[in-house]
């Protein structure tokens, strides 16, 4: 896909499998995907597919910048073709393919129940399938809404690490605060911030 820099050869990938998983959707609920309402028909190419990738980009998107704020790839994992196309290496392909699994398996809520994004873009095509045969009076796409938190990037986690107690507390970060976001940090697990505190260790 002509990447040049290793944000875009990630892209590429997360997107060939987004692709994927949308396409094992359109065949398990039996509609044609060839035929799509937002891209052109064209030979080989798979319109409907292509339409119903548009509304969980962001899988693919948040996955990717939560990978490199986390330096899950480094230069290694690239190589560069002999048309100096950059791609992925097996092992590195294999990392995208958990990260971006674990982003598709985490659940959401939608019709009060909780689902699978996997599931939702299942759905989301049966309820098109019924609307096109009249069966259903509503389509929205807009539902479930996308989940765009961010995990804490290296150098918020850096500054966690070496925030002393005195200064924390000049920042309005309490002690007990700052103790748990150390030990997140230095067991390597996820690490979320509120927006305030995240606005005053930026600041």
């Amino acid at each position: 896909m002509n990447a040049s820099d290793p944000a875009n050869a990630l892209l590429n990938y997360g997107y060939a499998i987004l692709e994927s998983e949308c396409r094992k959707a359109v065949n398990s609920v039996g509609l044609e995907p060839t035929v799509g309402f937002l891209h052109e028909a064209r030979q080989t190419k798979y319109p409907l597919v292509y339409d119903l990738m548009e509304p969980y980009r962001f899988l693919v998107d948040t996955t990717i910048v939560e990978c490199l704020d986390s330096q899950k790839f480094t230069k290694k994992d690239f190589y560069r073709t002999d048309n100096y196309v950059l791609r992925l290496r097996p092992e590195a392909a294999c990392k995208m393919v958990d990260a971006l699994r674990t982003k598709i398996n985490s659940t959401v809520r939608y019709s009060n129940r909780f689902y699978g994004w996997d599931t939702v873009i299942r759905l989301k095509l049966q309820e098109l399938g019924n609307f096109i045969q009249g069966k259903g009076s509503d389509l929205s796409f807009d539902e479930p809404p996308p989940i765009l938190s961010r995990q804490a990037s290296t150098g918020i986690r850096n500054r966690i690490v070496s925030l002393k107690v005195a200064e924390a507390r000049s920042l309005g970060i309490g002690k007990s605060t700052l103790r748990y976001l150390q030990k997140r940090v230095r067991t390597g697990k996820p690490l979320k911030t509120y927006r305030p505190i995240l606005n005053k260790l930026q600041n």
